[in-house]
């Protein structure tokens, strides 16, 4: 029996998969220990669901996705709103080398799941979904970037992609916090003096926590009609590029972000005022849209396309938690190897193999023990974010445009 859910049967399933997923992380502490996010927690279990079904033969699911890539793109344009002008020009060399730092991460990670895959057996193109995109893209990018290889002829990619996404955010709640500890044991880093934050960045974190907490119809309907003008203006962006480069794959995503800098950058030059753009608003549009649109992939992926994959996955996994520890010295001597470098290792681990959330707890639990770092819980979410966002698509793109993915 084939049972067949339209678009709003889609959506409707994928939402109470949300709150499913919310209730249970009130009653589990595990799954807010290790930062599982609720739209991951009720859309595998949605997904175990429909495996069980297929497998014992009852029934088999088939799902109209198309509200998955419009939550999507929402969630990618609100994101670009974050690159202000201001932002840009106060980030500070310490932001820069640490921007250099996540998109080498990024670069390597998809080096290892390409250059591993032939040796445990897998397609290069199945192999990648194990780099980059779930890696430092999280289950964001593992939503948006699988559905375009799968589409490619690429059986089982979403799948792949999700879960090692899923993977990824436990390893990197695992494995952060310990490496940021053993730093600061090892080089005796809590008796630093507490490291002088520059003006620069003072002013900035300053700025981006000054945002006007009140919100009201009219600030929010701003918020909804820039949103939509900057993904409107994204798809002609898109349009623009296939015809200035018809050989290379740009997903219409990464052009709506590029759309949200464009037009808060604008908005703020015809307002005159850099906190004109109602962000908070857009943030709040962008993590509803998140929410939905990753409980909804990973709801609808097909899980017994990994029952063969099992173990050649686990061990290109495996090899990028002994890469993220290896290159976590790499971020620890560049970012100056003291107190706050080590905390900032915890959170380059934390979203390099999972998301911000997990860098944020990771650097929490530190903090918590010896002493707060300004610095990294300034640097850390501004990179993981957002630039590494812009790195992380121009890479993948490069990638995928290198295996031949159209």
């Amino acid at each position: 029996m084939v049972i067949e859910m339209n678009m709003v049967k889609t959506l409707m399933v994928s939402i109470l998969m949300l709150l499913l997923g919310k209730f249970l992380r009130k009653k589990i502490s595990f799954l807010v220990k290790y930062s599982i996010p609720e739209a991951v927690v009720g859309g595998l279990l949605f997904a175990v669901f429909t495996l069980i079904m297929k497998q014992t033969g009852i029934a088999e699911f088939t799902f109209d996705k198309t509200l998955e890539s419009y939550f999507m793109n929402v969630f990618f344009t609100a994101s670009g709103f974050e690159a202000g002008a201001a932002l840009l020009k106060k980030s500070g060399k310490k932001v820069l080398i640490f921007v250099g730092l996540a998109a080498a991460t990024a670069f390597l990670q998809n080096v290892i799941a390409v250059g591993l895959s032939p040796l445990v057996g897998l397609n290069a193109q199945l192999g990648f979904m194990t780099g980059s995109i779930p890696m430092t893209g999280g289950h964001g990018n593992a939503a948006a970037y699988a559905p375009i290889v799968e589409k490619a002829g690429v059986e089982g990619a979403v799948a792949i992609a999700i879960a090692a996404a899923t993977f990824g955010l436990v390893a990197g709640s695992l494995i952060g916090g310990p490496v940021g500890n053993f730093l600061i044991k090892k080089y005796d880093l809590y008796s630093d003096t507490p490291a002088e934050v520059s003006d620069d960045l003072n002013a900035l974190a300053l700025e981006t926590t000054s945002r006007p907490k009140e919100l009201n119809p009219n600030t929010f309907m701003l918020a909804n009609i820039l949103i939509f003008i900057a993904l409107g203006l994204g798809a002609y962006i898109m349009d623009l590029f296939k015809i200035l480069l018809p050989n290379v794959t740009l997903p219409i995503h990464v052009m709506g972000m590029l759309g949200g800098a464009i037009i808060r950058n604008a908005y703020d030059a015809i307002t005159g005022d850099t906190n004109a753009t109602p962000l908070e608003e857009i943030d709040m549009i962008g993590n509803v849209s998140l929410s939905i649109f990753v409980s909804m992939a990973i709801m609808t992926m097909q899980l017994w396309t990994l029952i063969d994959l099992a173990g050649p996955l686990l061990i290109l996994l495996l090899a990028q938690c002994v890469f993220i520890i290896l290159f976590a010295f790499i971020t620890f001597k560049m970012m100056g190897a003291d107190y706050d470098a080590a905390i900032m290792v915890s959170g380059h681990i934390g979203f390099s193999m999972g998301a911000v959330p997990v860098s944020v707890a990771n650097m929490k639990a530190i903090c918590d023990r010896y002493r707060f770092s300004k610095i990294a819980f300034f640097i850390v979410p501004v990179v993981g974010g957002l630039f590494s966002n812009f790195t992380n698509a121009a890479i993948i793109t490069g990638f995928m445009n290198f295996l031949g993915i159209h």
